[in-house]
This record gives C-alpha cells, sequence and structure tokens, in this order.
C-alpha cells in the first residue's frame, strides 16, 4: 500500500515521503496514529501543496536569518568590566554577557548559538563567531574594556 508519511517514522523515512508499506503495517499502525495516511490522488495533491507551503518558509527562514547575520555580521560590542588591583578581570566574559549585549542591541540570539571556546578572561578584542540556522556564521568583535 502507498502511503505518505504525516510525521518523521525512525526506520521508514522522512516526513511528506511516499512510500510503499504492508497493507497490515499501514491500517494497524500508521494511519491510526496519525503517522501517515493512504497516498489517493487528492492526498498527492495535498503532498504537493504541503512541499510548496514547506519550501516558501524555508526560504522565508532563510531570508531572515541573512538578515540577521548581514546586521550581526562585523558588529563591535564594547563590554566593560571592573578590574582588580593586579589588572585581572573581576568576571570572565562568557556566551551568557555576550547575549545579554546584543540583545541590547536589538539582535536576539541564545547563549549556545554563540561559539566561544572559553570564556573571556583578559582586557582585548575578541572575534566571535555566532551560529545562526541555514549555516549561517557571521562574525562579532568583542572589545573587553576597563569600566570607568
Amino acid at each position: 500500500m502507498k502511503v505518505i508519511l504525516i510525521e518523521d517514522v525512525n526506520g521508514l523515512g522522512k516526513k511528506y515521503e511516499v512510500k510503499n508499506v504492508a497493507d497490515g503495517y499501514a491500517r494497524n499502525f500508521l494511519i491510526p496514529n496519525n503517522l501517515a495516511k493512504i497516498a489517493t490522488e487528492n492526498a498527492l495533491l495535498w503532498l504537493e501543496a504541503q512541499k510548496e507551503i514547506m519550501e516558501k518558509k524555508t526560504e522565508d527562514d532563510l531570508a531572515k536569518a541573512q538578515k540577521v547575520a548581514s546586521k550581526i555580521d562585523g558588529m563591535e560590542i564594547a563590554i566593560p568590566v571592573k578590574l582588580g588591583e593586579k589588572g585581572q578581570l573581576f568576571e570572565k566574559i562568557t556566551a551568557v554577557k555576550i547575549a545579554e549585549k546584543l540583545k541590547e542591541e536589538g539582535i536576539e540570539v541564545e547563549k549556545k548559538q554563540i561559539k566561544l571556546e572559553n570564556p573571556i578572561e583578559e582586557l582585548g578584542e575578541y572575534s566571535v563567531k555566532i551560529k545562526l540556522e541555514h549555516n549561517l556564521e557571521p562574525e562579532v568583535k568583542v572589545v573587553v574594556s576597563e569600566e570607568l
């Protein structure tokens, strides 16, 4: 029996794929659990419409990610910090701190998207990559300076 997968099914296929499966598997498991539907003529037309919608959504997501990436790329954010007597930082600059600074600039990124191998522990300028959807990786220049 030909079916259209409505959800990803381990060992069978991904969402919106058309698969040939045993009749019993389709009737007793896939269809009752809303994982698939029978591939009728109308269902195949529905599938084409769904693929077009998904394609449009992917294009829109890519455009949004590119817009954010172009806004972020080359951006410079300053993080003033207090220093101890020997010039050491009182606090380490982490992905959380960088995400907060970006949020102040109107850019929403999650801390897990900020690729910072180790927290910044010294004054200076650092290039930090931000991993966005669609494998976009703009760089931000983080300037750590003494708080006046």
